[in-house]
């Protein structure tokens, strides 16, 4: 039964769906808060559920020997350390849908509280003035809104501002014709024509290295003087000084902020500055939304540690819970032609082309790829080195191309997966298919058509194809002890280019393959592990 620590505050709700699911579940909503009892502990955990307090950092992950998921209650995983989550193949969950309503919902109310001056106008009358000319607000209808990330809340965002009767315009690299066109919204090219344009703009985006202060002091200054500046996203997406600035030089006529470079914020830039109001990251802070969240992060846990279902990652490739029984076979596959093809090739790999026919090509091809990826790297790079969860990564940081094709079903066996390994000097391929057995079967290896299961120990030989090989092969093997339990042979023509894979039933040792090589038939040999 896998086991699964929360470490932060859920709901009743959400603990018992981990235990309706068969999932055992250690609930201790206040260890997140303390680093070093969640290090000593985390190591017997296969999940750990979280939401903001609890910091998951590379000190962590490093205790965390079982470790198989992260699921974070929200949408921000700054309190995760991906990289090294991903190194470790743990795959690290968020729930970006749970809150986003809540959260668009509150830029919303943000965006009239600065238009209307409603925090300043309610502490002016509570003080007992009534000061009525010094709040003159503006009008929202007709006037533009720019959304800055249009995905899930900035879409959401986008379509109360078309209601409200507002121009939008927004600006997001990967918002299609389409997707804008459904959600009533023009779309601009750079971030810095929307700036120009907008009466409002909204931030809707995580912080990473390329929006890290996407707003300086440059693009702040390009905003209208009667503009407002919405961020209910992240922190750190703003030059809050820059914007201080810019407010109390009159070149701005507000703010509203929910977050913050550093929090809890206890002093800011923006706290001194004019027409400002501040919110202490309440984007997601409705019952609704905690519980929401809660439930999800539940439910996407217990569906990946029991039926092997990925669901809204940040660092694998999702997979429903009716696609895993699907995938399982062929996954099998793309292990044994990927170990097969990491252990073969001796050159710089540039390319890796995968060809998925018939069955496979209906399926997700992006754990597949995933796979075949993972196991080809091992042999190259160490067994430690690569994962799954982190085999697309690794091979881009090497320059590896990675390309897939769905073909039709065709040939003898209809359905099968066709690996091609470019090299620096070579293309090589080698082709794999699912057996009624639901076992994997190498069915082509550089064109030679052969049929042969994965065994845990096999030798494989490149030789010329004459009389008397397979005698003195097997003689060899004999002298040298190494017991044979299957043979698969093919060979391109007569007398030309023939392969033989082996299983066998140990592991053939340095010593003894340096004399197989030896044999004048023999072009190469490998010893392969599986």
């Amino acid at each position: 039964m896998p086991k699964v620590l929360i470490s932060d505050a859920l709901s009743d709700a959400a603990v018992q769906i981990f235990r309706d699911r068969g999932v055992e579940v250690d609930f201790q909503p206040d260890l997140g808060k303390d680093a070093a009892r969640l290090a000593e502990v985390v190591g017997g955990y296969d999940g750990l559920a979280i939401r903001s307090a609890t910091k998951v950092t590379a000190a962590i992950i490093e205790k965390a020997a079982r470790l198989r998921v992260i699921g974070r209650a929200g949408i921000g995983v700054d309190n995760v350390d991906i990289p090294a989550a991903s190194a470790r193949g743990i795959v690290v969950m968020n729930t970006p849908f749970g809150n986003s309503i809540t959260t668009a919902e509150h830029a919303i109310a943000m965006m009239f509280a600065s238009a209307r001056q409603i925090p300043a106008a309610d502490a002016s009358t509570r003080a007992g003035k009534w000061e009525k000319s010094k709040f003159m607000g503006t009008e929202l209808t007709g006037k533009t809104l720019g959304v800055v990330g249009c995905g899930n809340i900035g879409g959401v965002v986008a379509t109360r501002g078309v209601g409200l009767r507002m121009k939008v315009v927004a600006y997001d690299p990967y918002l299609s014709a389409d997707r804008a066109k459904t959600l009533g919204v023009e779309k601009i090219e750079t971030v810095e024509e929307l700036l120009t344009r907008a009466d409002v703009v909204t931030l809707h985006l995580p912080k990473t290295a390329q929006t890290a202060n996407l707003l300086n002091a440059e693009r702040i200054a390009l905003m209208k003087p009667t503009a407002r500046l919405i961020n209910c996203a992240r922190g750190g997406l703003v030059d809050e000084q820059a914007l201080a600035d810019a407010l109390t030089e009159g070149r701005l006529a507000g703010a509203a902020f929910d977050v913050f470079s550093e929090e809890p914020a206890k002093d800011n830039p923006l706290f001194h500055a004019p027409n400002v109001v501040c919110t202490p990251h309440l984007g997601a802070a409705t019952a609704e939304a905690q519980e929401n969240v809660a439930l999800q992060v539940a439910e996407q846990m217990a569906d990946y540690l029991m039926n092997g279902a990925i669901q809204n990652a940040l660092n694998a490739p999702s997979i429903t819970a009716e696609e895993a029984p699907l995938l399982k076979p062929w996954v099998a596959v793309c292990e044994a032609l990927g170990a097969f093809a990491g252990q073969v090739t001796e050159n710089a790999i540039k390319e890796i082309e995968i060809d998925y026919v018939g069955a496979p090509g209906q399926l997700n091809l992006k754990p597949l790829t995933a796979t075949v990826t993972a196991a080809m790297l091992k042999p190259l790079l160490g067994e430690g080195a690569v994962n799954m969860v982190s085999a697309p990564l690794v091979a881009k940081e090497r320059g590896v191309a990675i390309s897939e094709t769905r073909r039709d079903a065709q040939g003898a066996f209809g359905s099968y997966v066709r690996l091609t390994v470019v090299t620096e000097k070579q293309t090589r391929s080698v082709a794999a298919t699912v057996f009624s057995d639901g076992k994997p079967r190498f069915i082509q290896i550089k064109g030679i058509d052969l049929e042969a299961e994965p065994q845990p120990f096999m030798l494989y030989t490149t030789n010329e194809d004459t009389p008397g090989y397979i005698g003195a092969l097997g003689a060899k093997l004999g002298a040298l002890g190494v017991n044979i339990a299957t043979f698969a042979l093919g060979r391109a023509s007569k007398g030309g280019e023939a392969i033989a894979l082996m299983g066998v039933d140990e592991e053939v040792p340095a010593a003894a393959l340096a004399e197989i090589v030896a044999l004048p038939q023999v072009r190469q040999a490998k010893a392969l592990r599986f």
